[in-house]
């Protein structure tokens, strides 16, 4: 799998030594090179790259602007790339791969293109699936509905018991029954128990995959909540409503959620 690459700064430096980095992996592909946000939007909805290596502080159009400039198609993953450690929230806002300080250290980079080939595998691997659902409700329907019958198995044994959470040096190995509730910001994910937190550098995506969706459910774009923890459910205004954590903790549920509050209140 070739990783098709734009790289984005108005530094010449920055962009020959990411080139120079880059070197060392070869399923990426430099397809080109951009000195401006302008120029970068333009390239970026012609080209259609895998991934843009983009970075923030740019005369004129800075990396954020370029982010929305080409959100009316289908966007490719983007890895911001600056100077400017303030930055950090905004770009896991921004849903980026990863967030990398100059000058880019070789290990992070590896790990970040290790991300980058898993997002790409499975939005591919996702594609695969539908194209292969189409043809086969066109050539064989019967072929289709038994798919569609095939029990699914939800059985808790497949999923985690224990986390493996390495932050700030150490390794903490947490029963996942006590953790509360986990907060997304970008790749690395917030996890609260009743007496802690920690850092876990993962995606939602990813992280919602190996917790039992019976206890762990999404209640908001930011938000997974232990439903065995939910003390109160609280009203709120729009038809949004707060839980009310063991903890005393409250988290907002967004109405694209409410069906999740539906099993506390029948």
């Amino acid at each position: 799998m070739t990783i098709r690459t734009i790289l984005v700064d108005d530094e010449k430096l920055a962009i020959q030594g990411l080139q120079l980095r880059l070197q060392k992996f070869p399923d990426v592909e430099i397809i080109d090179t951009c000195n401006n946000g302008r120029e970068a939007i333009r390239k970026i909805k012609t080209e259609k790259p895998d991934l843009v290596f983009l970075d923030i502080q740019m005369p004129g159009f800075d990396g954020f602007a370029v982010v929305k400039g080409v959100m009316e198609i289908e966007p490719p993953l983007f890895v911001f790339v600056t100077a400017y450690q303030e930055h950090a929230v905004r770009a896991f806002e921004a849903n980026a791969v990863n967030y990398l300080m100059k000058p880019v250290d070789e290990d992070r980079l590896a790990d970040t293109l290790d991300r980058v080939r898993q997002r790409l595998a499975d939005k591919r691997s996702s594609e695969e699936a539908e194209k292969l659902k189409s043809v086969l409700a066109e050539v064989a329907p019967d072929a289709m509905d038994a798919m569609e019958d095939e029990p699914v198995d939800t059985g808790a044994d497949r999923y985690e018991k224990l986390l493996n959470i390495k932050d700030r040096g150490q390794i903490f190995r947490v029963d996942v029954d006590t953790i509360e509730r986990i907060e997304a910001a970008g790749d690395y994910m917030v996890i609260y128990t009743a007496d802690n937190s920690m850092i876990l550098r993962e995606t939602m995506k990813d992280l919602e995959r190996r917790l039992d969706p019976r206890v762990f459910q999404r209640v908001h774009r930011s938000w997974i909540v232990n439903l065995n923890l939910v003390r109160q459910v609280k009203p709120h205004t729009n038809g949004e409503c707060f839980l009310v954590l063991e903890s005393g903790a409250d988290v907002k549920v967004s109405r694209s959620y409410r069906d999740v509050v539906a099993r506390f209140v029948h």
